[in-house]
């Protein structure tokens, strides 16, 4: 791991960290195999990813969305690869997410390209300036910065594209992917023996929304430091990243988080997303009732949040056709009168798309519950009867990589 050159970086993220505790990096590469990235074509020599003649996509299993990634890449003569950024797992990566440009564009093949098509560029809508290639052979260090609707690149010290996706997004409105804030991250191969070593990131928290800060009355539930404040039976796949708090998505059981303190009333904010993907699988569509009516396919995305010390009160977050806050053990419960299991189905799929961070509100006032997820209201003063009147929350491990920020609440 290393140390952020700039504090600017975590501050503009809205990370938890403070000056003395810059962001931190990890490695996307353990220098000897690819563990954590599928695809085909790339092989690994001497601690560093290679592309073959047969390469093509090499991506995380990972899902990305703010973030700093650093790397070092080294291009064989007239050497053409990309990396590919907001990638949701099909399509061609330039175009279903975004390409930015490793090419050696000093090759004399190259004489005629556009202006999007050098190094750094992103690919068919951002140039970058025509500057820092080192000399073929040698290795050249890159630093890409995403956060929100902003990319930078920086090449080997130097500064050249700083580019806006919400600007680009309105000149290029046939771009899927200038549109997405979050996926997978790769390279994007043409065969050539282009070469990645030091590949590491460093993600970062959305900033805290003011509806949930310290000065309308919320105390934080989640110091985003360390598991303080919580009890697991096994904490092994949970960890703090940066003001992050991230479960693995590898089955352990017990494997959820429940806090030390127990709450009766209380509104509860937080922010998630989750950051991998998920099994396609069939699942139930869920009427307005409650109730359901024939199957469809989806990326199976699974959490949720403990209510009360009850996993019956829990608010689900899937990826379900219903979409989350669904209280599904009220709507599944054929003993339960007819409005309380409609009243327990969600209004609306709010979701944003995977990898991007969603913002959940839950406020629980003696049998009734009231969710709002990315503005809109989701449940709205839905019964829960037989509610217990007090308990711990719980933050839910269902087998899907999940991030959680910034959970604050204010209680009764």
């Amino acid at each position: 791991m290393k140390i952020a050159s700039t504090l600017s970086l975590a501050l503009a993220a809205g990370t938890l960290v403070s000056a003395a505790e810059q962001p931190m990096f990890r490695s996307l590469f353990n220098g000897k195999d690819l563990t954590g990235w599928v695809g085909d074509g790339y092989t690994v020599e001497n601690d560093t990813i290679v592309c073959t003649p047969e390469g093509k996509n090499l991506v995380t299993q990972e899902v990305f969305c703010n973030y700093v990634l650093e790397f070092d890449f080294k291009l064989p003569p007239g050497g053409n690869n990309g990396l590919g950024i907001h990638y949701p797992g099909t399509g061609d990566g330039a175009y279903t997410g975004m390409e930015l440009q490793i090419l050696d564009n000093t090759d004399p093949q190259y004489k005629d390209i556009k202006d999007y098509q050098y190094h750094g560029s992103l690919y068919t809508m951002a140039p970058a300036k025509r500057t820092g290639l080192k000399p073929v052979g040698e290795w050249n260090h890159e630093r890409v910065t995403v956060l929100d609707s902003s990319v930078t690149v920086v090449l080997n010290g130097e500064t050249i594209l700083e580019a806006n996706l919400a600007e680009l997004s309105a000149t290029h409105p046939k771009h899927e992917g200038v549109k997405r804030r979050a996926g997978q991250i790769g390279w994007l191969g043409h065969g050539d023996r282009v070469a990645f070593r030091n590949i590491e990131i460093a993600e970062t928290a959305p900033l805290p929304k003011p509806d949930s800060s310290v000065a309308t009355g919320f105390t934080s539930l989640f110091n985003g430091k360390n598991l303080d404040g919580w009890k697991h039976g096994n904490s092994a796949e949970w960890t703090v990243v940066n003001g992050i708090l991230k479960h693995s998505g590898k089955a352990r059981t017990p494997s959820d988080l429940w806090t030390d303190k127990e709450y009766g009333d209380c509104t509860i904010f937080f922010d998630w997303r989750w950051s991998g993907r998920g099994p396609t699988r069939s699942r139930p569509n869920v009427l307005p009732d409650g109730s359901e009516n024939g199957q469809s396919d989806i990326e199976e995305l699974d959490s949720g949040i403990y209510l009360r010390g009850s996993s019956k009160s829990q608010v689900n977050l899937w990826n379900w056709t219903v979409g989350s806050g669904e209280i599904y053990g009220y709507r599944t419960d054929p003993s339960m009168p007819p409005a309380v299991c409609a009243g327990a189905t969600p209004k609306s799929k709010a979701d944003r798309p995977v990898g991007e961070w969603n913002h959940t509100s839950i406020t629980l006032k003696g049998d009734r519950i009231s969710v709002t997820l990315n503005g809109a209201p989701v449940i709205e003063n839905a019964q829960l009867p037989n509610i217990p009147a007090r308990g711990a929350i719980g933050l839910q491990h269902h087998g899907s990589r999940i991030d959680f920020a910034n959970i604050a609440i204010k209680a009764d």
